[in-house]
């Protein structure tokens, strides 16, 4: 019996300082992917020239070229240029172990998995020791994605990055799944979405990634273009997981779990406003949070005395920044 096809698919944007770690570490798993899609998002650096020269120790690799749209349209491309019985994200700053996807492959196809959830270690490059990003989390059989992630909500200790699985391809193209262009941190979506739609996942525990964690820095307009970006984003991920959270009709715990998901992640908006360059632009982003309705969604789905004051303060520094306007 032939092993199942396997793909990965691979943005790639102005990461020449790592691309060649992470080609290496591609061309070194066993068993090796069956094809490899990189999808250069209009890259100004050399990143052209390292997978031109590269494409010999991967001859499984094609590389797509098209203008710059961001990090979900890279992906969006190569889900639809993807063929493998199974599928991997992998992000091309980070690098993978060589037995990456080895038992995952055999679990999915024995087990007939929608999912099988792995784990990482978080990589500082040499400034502090690495460690993984699931020291917690038991080795279980199989189970629905929406046991796996109450189960992560409930310890709080849950990372959407969707390069920490593996998928069945049919699983994805069978409920439509994409990602929004434009949003950052768009992996929130998918992943609350992907495990609760999910039938049958397993977790292996095994580091199959290693995430990088550089050291970055931004001038003023750069940062301000980024944090807005954040902010904008996180709006949407917001309504997403109410809206997700909202359909969860018999399950009430998890339900809560996800609000509470919800309202964690979205009050880290509001420390990205302070962080801000330009401070009028800050205050009229906050200004429209309330006029939009942002915090009434998080008080909405607020549990505990905690948030609501969180939440509260917030409102009143929103409405003072506009003098109740």
């Amino acid at each position: 019996m032939s092993a199942p096809t396997f793909s990965i698919v691979m943005p790639v944007y102005n990461v020449a300082a790592y691309l060649p770690r992470c080609l290496e570490s591609l061309a070194a798993l066993s068993p090796p992917a069956d094809e490899i899609i990189v999808v250069d998002d209009g890259s100004t650096d050399d990143c052209p020239r390292i997978l031109a020269e590269f494409a010999p120790h991967l001859p499984q690799m094609r590389v797509i070229r098209q203008e710059n749209g961001g990090l979900s349209a890279a992906r969006n491309t190569g889900l639809d240029a993807a063929h493998g019985k199974y599928l991997a994200f992998v992000d091309s700053d980070d690098f993978v172990s060589p037995d990456a996807y080895t038992e995952a492959l055999r679990l999915a196809e024995d087990g007939q998995l929608d999912m099988v959830l792995l784990n990482a270690n978080y990589h500082f490059e040499g400034r502090e020791k690495d460690y993984a990003i699931y020291a917690d989390a038991p080795v279980t059989g199989i189970v629905p994605g929406g046991e796996w992630l109450r189960q992560r909500l409930q310890a709080g200790r849950f990372l959407h990055m969707v390069w920490l699985h593996l998928y069945r391809r049919d699983f994805i193209e069978s409920n439509g799944y994409r990602f929004v262009p434009q949003l950052i941190h768009e992996d929130v979506i998918w992943t609350t979405r992907a495990l609760l739609a999910a039938r049958r996942v397993r977790y292996t525990g095994h580091i199959a990634v290693h995430y990088r964690i550089p050291l970055r820095s931004f001038s003023a307009e750069q940062s301000q273009r980024r944090l807005q970006a954040i902010v904008d984003s996180s709006v949407v991920n917001a309504e997403a997981l109410a809206a997700m959270s909202a359909a969860l009709d018999d399950d009430a715990e998890l339900r809560a779990l996800i609000g509470h998901q919800l309202v964690d992640g979205a009050l880290s908006v509001f420390h990205k406003l302070t962080k801000m360059p330009d401070r009028e632009a800050a205050a009229r982003t906050l200004r429209r949070l309330r006029r939009e309705g942002f915090l009434r969604l998080l008080w909405r789905h607020a549990r505990g005395n905690a948030q609501r004051r969180r939440i509260a303060r917030h409102w009143l520094r929103s409405w003072l920044a506009g003098l109740g306007k």
